[in-house]
């Protein structure tokens, strides 16, 4: 195999190391148990959920999803089809502190009496106004029904739900999760991949063509 060959194929090996470099995850997502204490019309009552928290890239913007994987609180009547509205809010640390409010649509059908009220995924949206590691973590829940309020409060200082690196509005950023992927702009993170593979082969066909200059002679087919 000619020098020159060797050359060229040293070049491919370095766009697929630069590429699997580019592709490393970002962030950090896990399921986390919350111990809501709810203040209740009836008194209180208290409830463990896990928790999970995704992010969806929008242009500068989050879409986050609070999903509940078990029930909270409950009614001592049934709360017919509608009659449960929830919201909550997601704290944030690390770079950037405040609150995301999330909420979601009233149940989809009849709830009965003394049953855990299971809460539907809540949503809202986060734009970042600092750069770096952000966490989302579960806050205050909030249950409306029939002219009733029922506050669940975390009692256990949860974990984060989820960690991103995140660049303030007006800049790029890069989000990804484990276990499931969230959207972080496919078409951003396809464009400095092709800039980056695009840089490394132009400056290896002139280190080519260099070579080729000096030997008075052609790549090898």
């Amino acid at each position: 195999m000619s020098y020159q060959k060797r050359t060229a194929l040293a070049l491919a090996a370095a766009v697929a190391g630069s590429v699997v470099l580019m592709t490393a995850p970002a962030a950090h997502a896990t399921v986390v148990d919350v111990d809501y204490k709810c203040r209740t019309p009836i008194g209180p009552k208290a409830a463990v959920s896990p928790i999970d928290i995704k992010a969806v890239k929008s242009g500068s913007s989050y879409k986050l999803t609070m999903s509940f994987q078990k029930g909270v609180s409950s009614s001592p009547v049934e709360l017919g089809k509608g009659a449960m509205n929830p919201s909550a809010l997601i704290e944030l640390g690390g770079a950037e502190g405040g609150k995301v409010p999330v909420s979601g649509p009233a149940n989809a059908a009849a709830i009965p009496a003394n049953t855990p009220i299971k809460i539907s995924d809540l949503s809202g949206t986060y734009t970042p106004k600092k750069s770096g590691k952000v966490t989302f973590t579960a806050g205050v829940l909030t249950i409306k029904a029939l002219g009733t309020t029922t506050t669940c409060t975390p009692g256990n200082s949860p974990g984060p739900s989820l960690e991103l690196d995140v660049t303030a509005a007006g800049g790029s950023s890069q989000a990804s999760a484990s276990g499931e992927l969230p959207k972080t702009g496919p078409l951003d993170s396809a464009t400095a991949l092709a800039t980056l593979g695009g840089t490394i082969l132009l400056s290896g066909a002139a280190g080519v063509l260099w070579l080729t200059r000096r030997s008075g002679g052609r790549i090898a087919s």
